[in-house]
């Protein structure tokens, strides 16, 4: 006999979560039960422990094509991996653009952690051209999007979001109004008054999403709003789920941690896109995450190299990774069960692509996290090619132990 159990552990499944061991034969899933027998397997102990289905990213920037001195494809898994993750929704804001069919065959993986490529909505995601469509959907392309860029064409947008629902997919929109935005670097507000700071106002992610939700209710496309920041967008995406409207929602980690005070010490980590807010939006995008509002979690992993990011603030590129991190990050900041916990991290992503939702189940392939919600780590030796993180160096609560695809342990944390 061979293969892996992991005994101990709080079983996370759908709804439920249960004392149980979970064995593991040649990459499938073939027992869960308290008390198992180990015979000659692999023993991960899981005691004091969550065990449930392996997280989903539905938004991460893998930087290939174009861009690989700051990730790979390859280096991107491996990060991905660390914190748990068993897919990742890549970006298309890579170079080319992923907006043809042969691109998003490049990027696209489905062994170990799968990678699956979004595809741009516009042609070089300038927001002026349909991008080919039907070629990405043909290869296997079921989510769309501008992000890093906004579809600020009311006109191109509709069209789009007709055509894409009709095909089935999801329009994902990263809501920034470039007029109401331009030229600014932080989040409008206290702080950017007292550093004297153009500064991007909550008004430019919400005018965005207001506008977007009446083209939903014209068309009936589901719609995804990215990167989630300011309270008012809570409330929009509240009110459009109230009147049934099919509409999903992601937060950053960084967004449910961090304020726009920590613009203060001027140091380019804390740039990103979009910025950091004010305590309140903070408050509202976390109770928004608990009570299910915003569904999900993703962590616009964004990695720039030590170099771009070491420049005055206004010239430094915005964005922070994110994949080794979340999962600690989401659970000292919002503090869920296990349950809602795997939920926003796992299963929730999972619906919005369409997957099966189910968490631990006998006679499914392993695709399973090990986490440890007690335990504590300090943040060096990333797997990502990039560092730039605000939290490189800090001792963090949350530890992901394993993360297991089929019959591979893609990560084991020692000690």
């Amino acid at each position: 006999m061979s293969g892996l159990i992991i005994s101990g552990g709080l079983v996370v499944s759908g709804g439920d979560a249960t004392a149980a061991d979970v064995i593991v034969d040649e990459g499938i899933v073939t027992a869960v039960g308290p008390g198992l027998e180990i015979d000659d397997r692999e023993v991960i102990d899981a005691t004091d422990c969550w065990v449930g289905a392996g997280f989903v990213d539905l938004h991460t920037h893998l930087r290939e094509p174009g861009q690989e001195w700051k990730e790979n494809i390859e280096s991107g898994r491996d990060a991905a991996a660390a914190g748990g993750y068993t897919a990742v929704l890549a970006m298309p804001n890579t170079d080319p653009v992923i907006d043809s069919g042969y691109v998003a065959r490049q990027v696209k993986r489905g062994d170990g952690v799968r990678v699956i490529p979004s595809g741009a909505i516009t042609m070089g995601r300038l927001g002026e051209r349909l991008a080919h469509l039907d070629e990405l959907w043909e290869a296997g392309v079921k989510v769309f999007t501008d992000d890093g860029d906004t579809v600020a064409d009311g006109g191109v947008l509709r069209r789009a979001m007709e055509y894409i629902g009709q095909l089935g997919g999801l329009v994902a929109q990263h809501a920034e109004d470039p007029g109401l935005c331009a030229g600014g670097h932080m989040h409008e507000g206290s702080v950017s008054s007292r550093l004297g700071m153009m500064g991007l106002p909550s008004v430019g992610e919400e005018v965005i999403v207001a506008r977007d939700l009446k083209l939903v209710e014209l068309t009936g496309c589901r719609y995804h709003v990215q990167h989630v920041s300011t309270a008012g967008t809570v409330e929009l995406i509240e009110a459009a789920k109230r009147s049934g409207l099919p509409v999903t929602a992601e937060v950053a980690p960084h967004h449910l941690a961090l304020d726009h005070g920590e613009v203060s010490s001027m140091d380019p980590v804390f740039k990103m896109y979009p910025p950091l807010r004010t305590p309140d939006d903070v408050a509202a995008v976390r109770e928004g995450l608990a009570n299910g509002v915003i569904d999900c979690v993703a962590t616009d992993h964004a990695p720039h190299a030590a170099f771009e990011k070491d420049v005055p603030f206004e010239e430094a590129p915005r964005g922070i990774i994110g994949l080794e991190t979340a999962a600690s990050i989401v659970h000292m900041s919002v503090g869920m069960d296990p349950t809602q916990f795997f939920d926003r991290m796992s299963h929730a992503p999972r619906r919005i692509l369409g997957e099966d939702g189910a968490g631990v189940a006998v006679g499914a392939t392993a695709d399973l996290v090990v986490f440890r919600p007690e335990g504590t780590w300090t943040v060096e030796n990333l797997r990502s090619r990039s560092n730039n993180t605000p939290w490189l160096d800090a001792k963090l609560e949350g530890v992901v132990g394993a993360t297991i695809v089929g019959s591979d342990t893609m990560w084991r944390r020692s000690g």
